[in-house]
């Protein structure tokens, strides 16, 4: 069978990194293929087979279209495809990877962690994220915080808050090794039933704290950081005992890593995006590996590619969250 493979540019830039499969017209055999493959369906909503579905990235299908874990329901299928296909040109090394990594699904939460870390890294030394760091510009590193987050113990129930409200509950570094030193906490003490987390202010957390972005002095210790020093691990290990309740925009590691609790609840006001592919990278935080379970690698992608906010009410819909509480 033929292999639909990606053409790269003398550059080493790969060439229409997106294809479009029209899924109104009759099917054809589709070959294995490096290429994102995102299926847009117009027509009758059973015009799409499951099997063909599953086969494809992402299947983009009208309203009246049956839910399914493999397809995004939309008023307009082709603007919303265009927009996908526009958005992984512009990073096309960055979109290619994302669907690289979710493709390899089935592996274990601790293997699939290190491979979505070894993409990351990979992506940190490429030429998009180093567009964005231009674009961005210098930043001061962030101020220190007397109490990054704060813990609380109650019988059997450990509190975890994180504390940086006036930073957005960003996940930088002072706040990542507080985290991970609470939920390594829960972790030796058998006693510790439950594990609540949240942040402080008007929003959970909104992701990493982008003035700390590019200051890792190497890509290998990245990845070490990135995977023995964060928290995804530590989360999957007590996903059993651990409800995490979420508020406001939900950004980046403020979803990847409460997807890995067993409970994960949401103020109505609650939106998730996942932003990374825009500045040259994937989901760093554990976003490839605690969404899919979760929602589906199609889904993931989409939220992934798209940088679109999901609502809360889609998002339980989805099974991203278990609960709307206010």
């Amino acid at each position: 069978m033929e292999f639909d493979e990606v053409v790269l540019d003398g550059d080493g830039r790969p060439a229409d990194p997106l294809l479009l499969v029209d899924l109104d017209a009759p099917a054809e055999a589709m070959p294995p293929s490096d290429r994102i493959r995102v299926g847009v369906g117009t027509g009758e909503p059973a015009a799409t087979s499951r099997e063909r579905a599953a086969a494809l990235d992402l299947t983009l299908v009208p309203l009246d279209a049956a839910d399914d874990v493999h397809s995004v329901r939309s008023a307009d299928p082709v603007a919303d495809a265009e927009l996908l296909q526009a958005a992984a040109e512009a990073n096309p090394r960055a979109a290619l990877v994302l669907a690289q990594v979710l493709r390899a699904d089935g592996l274990p939460v601790p293997a699939a962690l290190d491979v979505e870390s070894f993409a990351y890294s990979t992506l940190l030394g490429g030429p998009e994220f180093k567009r964005w760091l231009i674009k961005r510009g210098p930043r001061p590193l962030p101020p220190p915080a007397r109490d990054p987050v704060l813990v609380e113990r109650a019988g059997g129930l450990l509190e975890i808050t994180l504390n940086r409200p006036e930073r957005r509950n960003a996940y930088g570094r002072e706040v990542r090794d507080a985290l991970v030193d609470a939920l390594r906490l829960a972790v030796l003490d058998e006693t510790v039933d439950r594990v609540l987390l949240r942040g402080a202010g008007p929003v959970f957390s909104a992701g990493g704290d982008l003035d700390e972005f590019g200051t890792t002095p190497d890509l290998a210790t990245a990845h070490f950081v990135r995977t023995r020093g964060g928290a995804g691990r530590l989360l999957h290990q007590l996903a059993d005992r651990v409800e995490v309740r979420l508020q406001g925009s939900c950004v980046g590691a403020g979803v990847e890593l409460p997807a890995f609790a067993g409970t994960v609840t949401a103020h109505p006001d609650a939106t998730f995006r996942l932003p990374e592919v825009g500045m040259g990278l994937v989901p760093g935080a554990g976003g490839t590996v605690s969404l899919p379970r979760r929602i589906g690698r199609w889904r993931t992608l989409y939220l992934a590619l798209s940088g679109r906010a999901l609502d809360a009410a889609t998002a339980v819909r989805w099974g991203l969250v278990d609960a709307i509480e206010r």
